[in-house]
């Protein structure tokens, strides 16, 4: 972690103001809501401090309009330090040490991660891997499942699930595609079977890819549609064999691991997709690829644009 709890942004409103709206708007302020470049600060004791007028919609906002710290009364020093601890950790930070070092209520802290897992999924939603590129894919169990897995028809009715003491009847699967010194895109599924593998696989890796995967039955018919599909044989203690592994997938799932069982300690079913991606946004832009803690912060910052996350849903629950 290197965070110079010093800096101004972290404890002057309009310093940590400045750095959002450079953060969100590198090349100028633009309208939130027409896109129009002409939008004017808004000065003097009139108006609260970081008000924009578009003179082309009529429209006003701030560095919080349309972003997932919309209506958000935290200020934005406490804000700032909240994007920058969650990116500079390698495995997370717990609500309740948020919540003790920008001294907010624990929920308020709670709520405020949750917003910033948001802004990390999905910032890039274009294909992994490409031509000569490798992609390993995987797949872990963690945590007792809250759902029950869906009944499989070739099995009369009984779930279709691993057993034995590390199967992951009773878990959640993850599964994850990891490209072999870039990105990684993850998954919560209730059931993994051929069909959902197929899908997943399909919608985020190039074809050109190679493929790379363990024995498991799951790739059996995924081969034919990459470039390569090449195992490794786990049950028979076989994890590398030249440059064919997956032992990439399996470093991000075991950051993941300790993340959750060492940091967080426990994450419901219902909000264990946030958690997967705040690990996979943190792995994509992690240190090896150039990206540093700082840098990492502000595509976080700016990968809540035009995103919404409220305390309840719209349906009331």
């Amino acid at each position: 972690m290197n965070i110079d709890l010093t800096d101004p942004r972290f404890h002057d409103e309009n310093a940590a103001r400045e750095w959002f709206e450079l953060s969100r708007w590198p090349n100028g302020v633009s309208c939130v809501h027409c896109g129009s470049v002409r939008a004017d600060r808004m000065g003097g004791k009139a108006h609260r401090a970081g008000l924009f007028h578009c003179p082309d919609c009529r429209g006003q906002f701030t560095v919080r309009t349309g972003h997932v710290m919309e209506s958000s009364k935290v200020p934005l020093t406490k804000w700032c330090i909240a994007f920058h601890l969650m990116n500079s950790s390698k495995k997370g930070v717990s609500a309740h040490q948020l919540h003790r070092t920008i001294k907010v209520a624990y929920n308020t802290a709670w709520f405020m991660e949750h917003r910033i897992r948001e802004a990390m999924a999905n910032t890039d939603p274009s294909l992994l891997g490409g031509e000569g590129k490798v992609i390993e894919a995987g797949e872990t169990y963690q945590g007792k499942r809250a759902t029950p897995p869906e009944p499989s028809p070739q099995r009369k009715g009984r779930p279709f699930t691993k057993r034995g003491k590390t199967g992951g009847r009773e878990k959640r699967p993850i599964v994850a595609l990891v490209e072999r010194g870039g990105r990684v895109r993850a998954r919560h599924m209730v059931t993994v079977n051929g069909k959902n593998m197929r899908e997943f696989v399909m919608g985020n890796v190039d074809p050109k890819s190679r493929l790379h995967t363990n024995e498991s039955r799951l790739y059996s018919a995924l081969g034919v549609a990459f470039a390569t599909h090449e195992t490794v044989n786990h049950s028979a203690k076989e994890y590398a064999r030249g440059d064919v592994t997956t032992n990439s997938a399996e470093g991000f799932f075991s950051v993941f691991k300790r993340g959750i069982n060492g940091v967080y300690q426990h994450c419901s079913e219902q909000h264990l997709q946030r958690y997967v991606d705040e690990f996979a946004f943190r792995h994509s832009h992690r240190s090896k690829v150039g990206i540093e803690d700082a840098q990492r912060a502000v595509l976080a910052m700016r990968g809540g644009e035009g995103k919404r996350l409220t305390w309840r849903r719209p349906d009331g629950a």
